[in-house]
């Protein structure tokens, strides 16, 4: 079958009903590499490193079965502050973005593999940044080297799936779509193929957030985070390769629950603690993929400043508030103060999720004591 001629209708008869079972087939094969979405002009390429390792025989490595397999996506902990800049100049404006899915094998903790699905070889996926009123052209590329399809629904469009049905991808296909940003707030976006849990609970989702026409306010930080579950055939810690268990799915008993997709990938043991100055501020972005579980998202040792539930940017938001549920496929904005010096835990408050299955994030805070604020007191002085 030439994938290249496959129109939309066919692609849906193949990939529908009844597709479930060839979705199913491809679990255990692999594709490489990382890209990115960036935000481009005409028809500037991907921005961004990307590493093609192998194709879908990645997993042909002549290992034992059930051992690690090569890893073929390297930076798969999406960097917290690398996201999309507050948006400048004159909105409305046309604004056009590049969205890769990129199928690999990623470490999910050290020694564990895992055949992952993501948008761009990072979780959660690239961030897209425009303003209420911007008119956004958005391409979605599937590599060759991919064997699964996939598109994406974006909470963010008034329009048929959230754009779903127009952006369906064969490997070696892409899509284009446009559509109106017309109102405010922090939106998932996710692949919605028959079988999206199982996308989801590989990676592919990520946010789209359209500021209000008057922008945010200014903070010292902005930091993209993203939460999810897998689900696997081995036990949290056990390494080797873990493959995709879909019974453990439908019993929503999830091996691992992640911040940025790997566990513990903010803290010492991954990529590192976010630093930050005492007297600054932060505000968070953060998206919960799911595909099933509801985060009780908490900051130790802080409170979120403002908290604007659901992403819902045009209200008012909440002040001082321990913790906030966030629902799968859904977002929140939240805004720290940093007054004394310490490591924030970035956690979700069910708390077996981060002491056994690697929900952890932490924002490390340098500078000064404040003694008026907080000290240890010696009563036995």
């Amino acid at each position: 079958m030439d994938t290249k001629r496959m129109d939309r209708r066919n692609a849906l008869k193949v990939f529908g009903a009844g597709g479930l079972g060839l979705v199913g087939l491809a679990c255990g094969a692999r594709g490489p590499g990382r890209a990115s979405a960036a935000e481009t002009s005409g028809d500037a390429g991907t921005a961004g490193a990307g590493s093609t390792a192998g194709s879908a025989a990645a997993g042909a490595t002549g290992a034992a079965p059930g051992a690690a397999r090569a890893v073929t996506l390297n930076t798969l902990a999406a960097d917290p502050e690398a996201l999309p800049g507050p948006i400048a100049g004159a909105s409305p404006r046309t604004r056009s973005f590049l969205l890769e899915p990129r199928e690999g094998v990623g470490e999910i903790e050290p020694g564990a593999t895992f055949d992952y699905m993501t948008f761009g070889g990072q979780i959660p996926g690239p961030m897209l940044r425009a303003r209420q009123g911007d008119r956004i052209r958005l391409t979605v590329r599937s590599p060759k080297t991919n064997i699964r399809p996939h598109n994406v629904d974006l909470h963010a469009v008034y329009g048929p799936g959230g754009g779903a049905s127009e952006t369906l991808v064969l490997p070696g296909q892409e899509k284009t779509i446009e559509f109106r940003a017309l109102y405010p707030g922090a939106f998932i976006y996710h692949c919605a193929v028959p079988g999206m849990d199982m996308h989801i609970s590989s990676g592919m989702y990520g946010m789209i957030l359209i500021e209000p026409p008057e922008g945010l306010p200014k903070v010292d930080h902005e930091l993209y985070l993203g939460q999810h579950e897998v689900y696997t055939n081995r036990s949290a810690g056990e390494g080797g390769h873990h493959a995709f268990d879909t019974a453990s799915m439908l019993r929503e008993d999830p091996t691992y629950v992640l911040l940025n997709g790997q566990k513990h990938a903010l803290t010492a043991d991954g990529r590192g603690p976010i630093m930050a100055k005492r007297g600054e501020t932060a505000r968070v972005y953060f998206v919960n993929g799911g595909p099933n579980l509801t985060s009780s998202f908490h900051p130790i040792g802080n409170v979120w400043s403002k908290a604007w539930i659901a992403g819902a940017l045009s209200n008012e938001p909440l002040r001082y508030v321990q913790t906030l549920p966030v629902p799968p496929g859904s977002t929140g904005v939240f805004e720290l103060e940093f007054p004394v010096p310490e490591p924030i835990k970035l956690v979700d408050h069910a708390l077996t999720r981060v002491t056994r299955k690697g929900m952890l994030g932490i924002i490390d805070v340098r500078g000064a004591k404040q003694a008026s604020i907080f000290r240890s007191v010696d009563t036995h002085a």
